[in-house]
């Protein structure tokens, strides 16, 4: 284990290779799983607001349990997931013309619609988040789905860490992050 401020992260961060094939998983991780993506309570209040903006882009189905339940349940956990379609795929996902899942708030996103991105649970996997009275911890969740993103993290030689750059800094903030680099450039040579 590593820790940078209050945060605990696993050493798989540096050790293990990651790097996502869309074309190979076809995005299911948008469809696969026990609940939603979790959210963030401010997140919650953010998609609620941008929902106008991201309608056309989600599927009819998706839409029809947005008007009866919302965005957003509370799972066994007692933590706030996104609602799923029967017990599914994500209402925020939609799928292309290539049946690939994706984001309808990263679409919006990065077409420049609006400001936000996708849940941080979303942007930051493998990575998975939990904070604790003391400390956050941070640690990489294997899915046998995504095994086709271990391939190509492996055939890339891509850490864990690297390939989730961005959403890192976004949690967690660009001095972490170099704390972060630093750290596995540390590790690295240490026999």
């Amino acid at each position: 284990m590593l820790q940078i401020d209050n945060t605990i992260i696993s050493l798989d961060f540096l050790d293990e290779h990651f790097v996502c094939n869309l074309n190979a998983c076809k995005g299911i991780c948008c469809v696969e799983g026990d609940a939603g993506a979790p959210l963030e309570e401010q997140e919650i209040a953010a998609i609620q607001e941008i929902l106008p903006l991201i309608w056309d882009d989600i599927p009819e189905t998706s839409k029809e349990v947005i008007r009866a339940q919302g965005i957003s349940y509370i799972d066994t956990d007692g933590e706030a997931v996104t609602s799923i379609v029967n017990g599914r795929e994500c209402v925020l996902a939609y799928q292309d013309q290539k049946g690939v899942w994706l984001c309808s708030i990263e679409k919006a996103f990065r077409e420049g619609r609006i400001s936000i991105n996708k849940p941080i649970s979303c942007h930051l996997y493998p990575a998975r988040v939990k904070q604790f009275k003391d400390f956050i911890a941070v640690n990489y969740h294997r899915w046998s789905i995504c095994n086709c993103a271990v391939e190509s993290g492996n055939k890339e030689k891509v850490p864990v860490y690297q390939f989730l750059k961005e959403p890192l800094i976004r949690k967690f903030g660009q001095a972490w992050y170099d704390q972060l680099v630093i750290a596995a450039q540390e590790l690295k040579k240490t026999p």
